[in-house]
């Protein structure tokens, strides 16, 4: 183990160790999350971010009690606390407390009573695995397919699946799966109780299917079926909604689990864009921002999917779909600040997705020093299904999206994180992106830059044979 790695293991190991939060005389200390959940669920019921200065939140703690809330989650580490209240007039409380920075609300839903009574996903019964590997055409244009016959990753990398969950029983995870490492974020408070982990919907599976999908011959083929996948589940349920306290959660678990890689293929909800004009979005922005950075500098890379909305992220003017977990505002204004979460946040690799003609695919977003690499995604058509993986159950299924193309990243990031042990995220960063393929600018206006680097594909097509023949040196 090298001494980058070795020194943030042992920090790790640290913040596990003092995991509890105390409220002994009223202040929460140590560095990570704890549930400290109001009495009952109730009727009305809301969530807020309160954020005070990293490392003490016991002026969060007393401003929510007075202003009569309760401590749902906190972590001292960053400065931030999710709290539960009632009544329209609570953050504009909160945020006249003494040693308060910011607080929002961070939903403009009211709290489904599964957050607190969270139930474990049934295990699925498993199928038959489908017979030979189906053509590939993803690992294909990412050179994968000159890749596993070199490399496969080593089982040391942890990729964190953060998403609606994995079903690690799959004939094609279970090898690569870890409980152990693997938990869920949703409702915003760590649950480590077995199962929870289990995915709820189909996307997280899919998602660990083109990542680690094992070499076994038979139904589809991961980019790096040698690494081991933990999911950390952020969706909740019933909305499906990936809500800013769970993506703070599940940055601060990557952290603490010691992941090499996590992908995020999904945006935080309720928000498309967060505006930091915006009271309650300023709140979530800086609460995500400090969990991600958090995460990075505990050696954590930051995969995510740049959204499939066809929109121009280095201009932006309105937005029509936000929230999305009650009535949207028609044509909400939007401003430069405004940015998608977290595949916007510094640090965080943004991946747009092509098609099967390596072109970019009619539903990816886009944008002149936004994107910064690009992967398969599909674009359903007749003769392009998308993105053949795996499926809760045993099963297989296409799907198509930048986030299916982002997982394609990820894969190739724990290839050289294999190779590369004693980078940092930043310099593992740099060299995936020193090792895309070009790729020029279509016959498309909107598409501005050089091969070198452009609006469409950022550094170009994610290299997975590259990764792979630096892995084969790195031996």
């Amino acid at each position: 183990m090298t001494a980058w790695h070795a020194t943030h293991r042992r920090l790790i190991a640290g913040f596990l160790a003092m995991a509890l939060v105390s409220l002994v005389t009223g202040a929460l200390a140590g560095p990570s999350a704890a549930a400290v959940q109001a009495p009952k669920w109730e009727s009305g019921l809301r969530s807020y971010f309160v954020l005070t200065a990293p490392g003490d939140v016991s002026p969060a703690v007393r401003a929510v009690r007075a202003n009569g809330g309760s401590v749902f989650a906190a972590y001292p580490a960053i400065g931030v606390v999710v709290a539960h209240a009632t009544g329209a007039d609570f953050a504009g409380g909160v945020r006249q407390a003494e040693g308060v920075q910011q607080a929002g609300a961070t939903r403009t839903s009211d709290i489904p009573k599964q957050a607190y009574e969270p139930v474990v996903p049934p295990r699925p019964p498993q199928d038959t695995p489908m017979g030979p590997e189906r053509p590939r055409w993803n690992l294909t244009q990412i050179g994968a397919d000159k890749s596993l016959p070199v490399a496969s990753g080593s089982q040391d990398v942890v990729v964190g699946v953060l998403d609606t969950g994995v079903d690690g029983q799959h004939a094609e995870l279970d090898d690569a799966f870890d409980e152990s490492k693997s938990a869920s974020c949703a409702y915003g408070s760590l649950d480590r109780r077995d199962g929870v982990w289990r995915d709820t919907n189909s996307h997280g599976t899919h998602v660990a299917g083109t990542i680690a999908a094992a070499k076994d011959g038979v139904g589809t083929l991961g980019v790096a079926p040698g690494v081991t996948i933990a999911s950390v589940r952020v969706a909740e349920e019933p909305s499906g909604l990936f809500f800013p306290e769970n993506a703070v959660c599940g940055f601060m678990f990557a952290a603490k689990q010691g992941f090499d890689v996590a992908n995020s293929s999904y945006y935080v909800d309720p928000w498309q864009f967060l505006c930091p004009g915006d009271p309650d979005q300023a709140a979530i922005l800086e609460a995500v921002r400090r969990a991600k950075r958090y995460a990075e500098r505990n050696g954590v890379l930051n995969v995510a999917a740049a959204g499939n909305s066809d929109y121009d992220l280095a201009n932006k003017t309105t937005d029509s779909s936000s929230p999305n977990d009650s009535d949207p505002i028609a044509n909400r204004p939007l401003t430069a600040g405004c940015i998608d979460v977290p595949a916007e946040l510094p640090g965080v690799v943004t991946v747009s997705a092509t098609g099967m003609e390596t072109r970019k695919a009619s539903y990816s977003n886009y944008g002149d020093g936004k994107i910064d690499i690009t992967a398969p995604g599909g674009d359903l058509s007749e003769q392009d299904q998308g993105v053949l993986s795996t499926m809760p159950g045993g099963r297989y299924g296409f799907k198509a999206g930048t986030s299916m193309a982002a997982p394609h990243v990820t894969g190739v990031a724990a290839l050289l994180a294999s190779a590369h042990p004693e980078l940092s995220p930043a310099e593992l960063r740099r060299l995936l992106y020193a090792q895309a393929r070009d790729l020029r600018c279509p016959e498309d206006d909107r598409c501005v830059g050089n091969a070198a680097r452009n609006s469409f594909y950022g550094e170009g097509v994610v290299n997975a044979a590259n990764a792979a023949a630096a892995a084969g040196q790195g031996r």
